[in-house]
């Protein structure tokens, strides 16, 4: 995933409500890949533009690509990665703990149409992994 993919990502999982009344401007910096990002929270939304960075930020987060993989992936927090010195940043860090506590985890399998949605018995909870006893294994 790009990291323009990522937040838009975020954008998406984003509860507008939440946030109503925000406004900031963000800039991201990646060193170890040269990317660069301003990203805006106005008007319920998260959007950003890759290659800008915004004159007057409230918040600039420095942190390698690479590093900012194990945030997209879950396995580390960003604060954690403050806290650590692997992620550096430039304002007011709360700005992330608060466009943080309006994210949320929603059912990729949401109904895009009314009347469109999954009943409980249409897709059985099934493991993959899970071997019955006495069954034959393929080969």
């Amino acid at each position: 995933m790009t990291t323009g993919q990522f937040l838009d990502f975020l954008g998406i999982r984003m509860d507008g409500r939440q946030t109503r009344g925000m406004q900031y401007a963000i800039n991201l910096v990646t060193p170890d890949n040269g990317e660069q990002y301003a990203i805006e929270l106005n008007n319920e939304t998260l959007t950003n533009i890759e290659g800008f960075q915004v004159a007057n930020p409230d918040l600039t987060l420095t942190i390698n690509r690479a590093d900012l993989e194990q945030v997209m992936m879950g396995l580390k927090t960003l604060m954690a990665m403050i806290e650590d010195g692997t992620a550096q940043v430039e304002g007011d860090a709360t700005i992330l703990a608060k466009i943080g506590a309006a994210m949320v985890t929603f059912d990729p399998r949401f109904p895009i149409m009314p009347g469109t949605q999954l009943r409980p018995t249409d897709i059985p909870e099934i493991d993959p992994y899970a071997v019955e006893l006495g069954a034959s294994v393929p080969e």
